[in-house]
């Protein structure tokens, strides 16, 4: 059949009529491009629409989603993806209408067989080389089709039909078999390695299929002399061509790493045919180089064009693609998902001199984890840390004892690289990019999804680093996805997306009016002492003033100047070693000034507000100002002003009192404290006091002192607290509050109001 649809397609003046069934996956999107160009009338289907699609669409697909019977009527032939089962509607149209259907790897080699085809095979380097030859051949003057299995920017697209050419460069899948089905005029060998084991017994079953492939090659074979099982089957063949770093017919040598390129000397059978720099990093790279020099020179091209062509080329997309550079950070993403890959990869990564190498590494099927689980273990040691997520399955059912796990267990069990497991991948980047320093190469590695982890980070790494840029040199730390579990005395939270620490109010201005020019919510956390943040964490930022001058207390006779971090403990302490009264009801409350203001906190029958003299503010328009304390509305827990503004200072009034008055106020606020709230991890009091009676006493008469939800519980010293009795999530707390107010509401018609301030997302959503 693969033959039959090859003089077919030779036929320009009747086109065929082919629909293909996942339209929107690489390689089958590659196929609906050529048979376009070479003027075939294409239809194709997938689940969903893509960019794929809607640019296939713009050159003549006929595109439908889902999938369906009515889409294959008319079609000479269906080809079909990997991923579509026996059982899709479409094929079972198609073979009930008796439609021919054919395999994707089968209409390749159709197609390859109306021309003379380079196929590229081996275990691993497949695309990087294909697209290599590709991009030398087109440089020196023989432009070829190509057939690539990632988009290739420097060639355009991952597939191209060149009408006049004699050439067409294709990369050849050997995970399934489908390798013997081409008879190309060249075949490239880089590695052969005992891989895809769920399809062959072993390692020799393998090589029954590069040998078949082999055989039906009729011009030259091109292989790797370094690659023990490459040189093992074509070694003795008349017609082949080694490459290696000696002992072969091409040999680069004097390697010269730096800046992301590699430069290396050509060496035809001794004689020196000139330097090539490569513009991408890596020694293995240097050997895919050479497998398409080896083919320019065979084809008749001029080495001083494959060397300047070897200059221009940019890799492929995911294979060491430089999502983010920064002077500070540098985040690549790669594809590798074997061993050999991986430790190929770390070895470039370590040759740009990162400060560290911080890896977030996706395994690619449960059968690969397990039988490579020690090889794993070892190429990651090249790295600095390694985080794993769960296993990316692709079409693989789950094996009993399979995870992530397995690999974080083989890395430990290999060296001393720290290695920890992250199974989530939605938020796996939240514990990667809260780690990383200035300095780090953060890798993402495989052959799943893990590239989107990189992109989330890479976009948010941009946003801190440009805000660091704005400041212009303004005393600031600044640190990706902070959790806030260590910023709330309750200790539970997700992550705060953008964490700034100011030390000066210039620097918060700044950082306020950065993230709301771009239309970034801004929040601003004091020590968390009345506060509970959900599990997905605060979308946005979060500034945190607690340090330099937020951090300052001064008395000056009986008024005390505070910054807006400053503990109210603190506070307490700077006046009563000054000699001043008034604060010692501060001493008992766990939270600082910023907080105490902006909820207008209180104890002992004092208020914060009852003791300001003024108030330093950021405003709504980006200002600093100060307002008296006769021009701010304060009510019980609630001041209007400071929900819109953000508080950086404030002036309190004392009064005259001698130390042992102080002492005795001080012992009490601190005896009160010890006798009715509870030791534990709490938020402070939960509910606002309803009309009538205290929201500790009524949870009481409800009986609910001692309950829970999860590892969350109603305080048994005071039933207006909720403690984290250990490892408690915002979800216990939250449900623990909702049961609380709907026996409340049902048994004392009392509706119960929360004092604490709850803030964030529910589940992950940046």
């Amino acid at each position: 059949m693969i033959e039959e649809l090859s003089q077919r397609l030779l036929d320009r003046s009747n086109p065929v009529r082919v629909h293909m069934i996942g339209v929107a996956g690489s390689g089958m999107s590659g196929l609906a491009l050529l048979l376009i160009e070479m003027g075939h009338r294409v239809s194709g289907s997938d689940r969903v629409t893509s960019g794929e699609t809607e640019r296939l669409q713009g050159v003549g697909l006929q595109f439908s989603s889902p999938h369906s019977a009515e889409a294959v009527v008319g079609a000479d032939v269906v080809v079909y993806s990997s991923a579509i089962k026996k059982e899709s509607v479409a094929r079972v149209a198609a073979e009930e209408q008796g439609i021919p259907t054919m395999r994707r790897a089968e209409c390749l080699a159709a197609i390859l067989h109306t021309k003379n085809g380079v196929v590229i095979s081996g275990t691993h380097g497949k695309t990087t080389t294909s697209a290599m030859c590709a991009h030398v051949l087109r440089k020196g003057g023989k432009p070829a089709s190509h057939y690539v299995g990632a988009e290739i920017p420097v060639l355009g697209a991952n597939a191209r039909w060149e009408e006049e050419s004699e050439y067409m460069v294709a990369e050849g899948d050997e995970s399934d078999g489908t390798l013997a089905l081409y008879r190309p005029s060249h075949s490239i060998v880089l590695n052969i390695e005992a891989e895809h084991l769920d399809f062959y017994k072993g390692l020799d079953e393998i090589k029954v299929v590069f040998r078949t492939l082999l055989s039906q090659t009729s011009r030259r074979v091109i292989y790797c002399g370094e690659d023990e099982t490459a040189r093992e089957l074509c070694g003795e063949r008349d017609d082949s061509i080694s490459y290696g770093w000696s002992d072969a017919d091409f040999v680069a040598s004097n390697l010269s790493e730096g800046r992301g390129v590699v430069s290396f000397d050509v060496l035809k059978k001794g004689e020196f045919l000139g330097r090539v720099e490569l513009g991408i990093p890596g020694r293995h790279n240097v050997l895919n180089a050479l497998a398409a020099i080896a083919l320019a020179d065979d084809l008749g091209v001029d080495f001083n064009l494959v060397a300047r062509s070897m200059g221009s080329f940019a890799g492929a997309k995911r294979r060491f693609e430089t999502r983010y550079l920064s002077s500070r950070f540098r985040i690549i993403d790669d594809y590798g998902h074997h061993p050999t890959e991986i430790a190929a990869t770390l070895q470039t990564a370590r040759s740009l001199n990162p400060g560290r190498i911080i890896v977030l590494f996706q395994p690619h099927r449960f059968s690969r984890t397990q039988r490579l689980a020690e090889e794993f273990g070892e190429s990651l040691q090249g790295a600095d840390a390694v985080y794993v997520t769960d296993v990316y399955p692709a079409s693989e059912a789950p094996i009993e004892g399979v995870s992530g796990e397995t690999i974080v267990d083989a890395v430990k069990r290999n060296g001393d690289t720290n290695c920890y497991s992250v199974p989530n991948l939605v938020s796996a980047h939240h514990v990667v990019g809260n780690a990383v320093e200035p300095g780090d190469l953060i890798l993402t590695l495989g052959a799943g999804n893990v590239h989107e982890a990189g992109k989330k980070l890479a976009a948010d790494l941009r946003i801190l680093e440009e805000l660091r840029l704005g400041l212009g040199g303004e005393d600031v730390e600044t640190k990706l996805y902070e959790p806030m579990r260590r910023h709330t005395t309750m200790l539970v939270g997700g992550p705060a997306q953008y964490w700034v620490e100011p030390h000066t109010a210039t620097a918060f201005a700044k950082a306020v009016n950065f993230f709301k020019e771009r239309g970034i919510p801004v929040r601003v956390v004091g020590r968390g002492s009345n506060l509970l943040v959900r599990d997905g964490g605060i979308r946005g930022a979060v500034i945190h003033p607690a340090k330099g001058e937020f951090g300052d207390v001064s008395v000056d006779g009986n008024l005390v100047t505070a910054g807006a971090g400053v503990r109210f403990k603190k506070v307490a302490s700077a006046a009563q070693a000054a000699g001043v009264g008034g604060f010692e009801w501060m001493e008992g409350i766990p939270g600082n000034v910023g907080g105490g203001l902006r909820m207008n906190a209180g104890a002992m029958g004092t208020e914060t507000f009852d003791q300001v003299v003024s108030v330093t503010f950021l405003d709504e328009d980006g200002e600093l100002r100060t307002r008296m304390r006769e021009e701010i509305e304060s009510f019980y827990r609630n001041v209007p002003e400071l929900r819109r503004n953000y508080a950086l200072k404030v002036v309190f009034r004392g009064k005259a009192a001698s130390a042992e008055e102080i002492g005795a106020e001080m012992d009490a606020s601190k005896a009160k404290r010890r006798s009715s709230q509870p030791i534990a991890a709490s938020a402070g009091c939960i509910f606002k006091n309803p009309e009538g009676i205290g929201a500790g006493q009524l949870v009481d008469e409800l009986g609910l002192k001692g309950s829970g939800v999860g590892k969350a519980g109603v305080s048994a010293e005071h039933g207006n607290f909720i403690v984290n009795r250990g490892k408690a999530t915002a979800k216990d707390v939250q449900g623990l509050i909702e049961e609380i107010q709907k026996k409340a509401l049902e048994e004392r018609g009392v509706t119960l109001e929360t004092e604490v301030q709850i803030l964030g997302e529910d589940e992950v959503v940046f």
